[in-house]
């Protein structure tokens, strides 16, 4: 009897554990680019910078694992579970060092228009759907995230992508940004309870330095302005004793017709002193005749 009574009550306990819900055992973090988790969390790859040094010291605490950042029963609640000024860390303790804003994180460069591959390794694979989502342009990395920074809608949403080498293969093509962004992953598991949150930091190239516009030109008028002053400036010659110079001539139009009045100027002069020639032999000759009779009485 005491033997059935033991393989009576050791069916029962077998029963019930059997009737117990599984234990989640979905886990993954990303790793191209790489994330706060996987790069500063227990196992992660990047320990020793300088964030995940002062991340472990805000934390008071070492990291979970790197792959275990997760709630349950989220159930795509994700804005009203995980605080603003959390999201890194997903509002729970063991990650609040995730939340610091700083720009020395492990990072990843990037630029505009690229198609972005994501390697989001999974430990302990499982089916679901990943939210992918990108800061806005006015983002400001020296501030913690905010559900607000990240706009309403995921740059992109994958649901049960392939899993190659122990990772599920994403992408998302990136808008244009500039400098320092972040990259939010949201993992919602569909065989398990669980959401798993990640912060991805991402450099973007620099804003171009504007080309400094030429001061306007002045108006013509104004630029001319100098030209008359420099006119007015320059000392006028000593005057001289010499006497200003004569007009000049007028130009005769109708050079033909003057030649004509010229010449029959010159013919009525002609006949005038001729004239006064012949009157001038006559008044000689005149006195001389007159002389010579003169003489020829005396002598009778």
């Amino acid at each position: 009897m005491r033997i059935d009574r033991l393989a009576a009550g050791a069916f029962t306990a077998a029963a019930v554990l059997a009737a117990a819900p599984a234990p989640a055992l979905a886990h993954g973090a990303p790793t191209t680019p790489i994330s706060r988790t996987a790069a500063c969390a227990d196992g992660g790859e990047e320990t020793g910078n300088a964030a995940c040094k002062a991340a472990r010291k805000a934390n008071g605490r070492g990291f979970g694992n790197f792959d275990n950042l997760r709630i349950a029963d989220v159930n795509g609640k994700d804005r009203e579970v995980v605080p603003d000024g959390e999201l890194c860390s997903g509002g729970l303790d063991a990650f609040k060092g995730l939340d610091l804003a700083r720009d020395d994180f492990p990072a990843t460069k990037v630029t505009p228009g690229q198609n972005l591959k994501i390697n989001y390794r999974a430990t302990i694979p499982h089916a679901g759907e990943f939210r992918i989502f990108l800061t806005k342009p006015a983002y400001d990395p020296e501030k913690a995230l905010t559900w607000d920074d990240l706009g309403s809608k995921p740059l992109a949403s994958v649901t049960d992508p392939d899993l190659n080498d122990g990772a599920y293969q994403l992408r998302a093509k990136l808008p244009a940004r500039t400098g320092r962004h972040m990259l939010y992953i949201v993992w919602e598991t569909s065989q398990t309870p669980d959401t798993y949150y990640s912060c991805s930091d991402l450099v973007f190239p620099a804003a171009a330095a504007k080309a400094t516009k030429a001061p306007p030109q002045a108006p013509a008028t104004t630029r001319a302005a100098p030209a008359v002053r420099a006119t007015s400036a320059t000392p006028k010659p000593t005057p001289t004793s010499a006497k200003p110079a004569t007009a000049a001539p007028e130009i005769d139009l109708n050079p033909v017709a003057a030649q004509k009045d010229d010449t029959s100027q010159v013919t009525l002069g002609h006949w005038i002193i001729a004239g006064a020639l012949i009157l001038g032999f006559a008044a000689i000759a005149w006195a001389g005749t007159g002389a010579i009779l003169r003489r020829r009485r005396e002598n009778r």
